[in-house]
């Protein structure tokens, strides 16, 4: 397999949508933090494999608010270096991220290193106009990990 570069993306966020919509099915939602956001692809020779967008919150914390890697390059450790690096650009911050109840994404969040703050009941539900399903499972709750980088 060729190296991995990540490069973050300044202009023309929009044409990494077809990425962004498989770690968030809302095109409403994305456009809430993707201009805000740092944009960082992954790309494999001239393809873009990944994306993650990371926000300053005004709370102070970092957010990872997308993040995906196309499914025909999954499972080669792309989305772990995705997230090792944009954690890279906030030493010394807490970092947090919210995915739903999807056993497989918690475990790689927790193998990450990790841990649930909170839960934020009905997220799903209440933001979205359809219902988002992943492995079979209809996602309801949002569920918060933290982690000091």
């Amino acid at each position: 397999m060729e190296l991995l570069r990540i490069e973050e993306i300044k202009g023309d966020k929009r044409r990494y949508m077809p990425l962004l919509l498989i770690g968030d099915e809302s095109e409403v939602m994305i456009e809430r933090y993707l201009e805000r956001g740092r944009l960082f692809v992954g790309m494999i020779g001239d393809a873009t494999v990944a994306v993650t967008v990371v926000t300053e919150e005004a709370d102070g914390w970092i957010e990872v608010k997308n993040l995906a890697v196309d499914s025909a390059f999954r499972r080669r450790g792309i989305g772990r270096t995705m997230l090792t690096h944009a954690e890279s650009q906030y030493p010394g911050h807490d970092i947090r991220l919210g995915t739903g109840e999807t056993p497989s994404t918690l475990r790689f969040y927790k193998s990450c290193g990790y841990k649930v703050s909170h839960i934020i009941p009905n997220f799903f539900t209440d933001n979205y106009d359809h219902p988002i399903i992943e492995e079979g499972v209809t996602l309801r709750d949002m569920i918060y990990l933290s982690k000091r980088i």
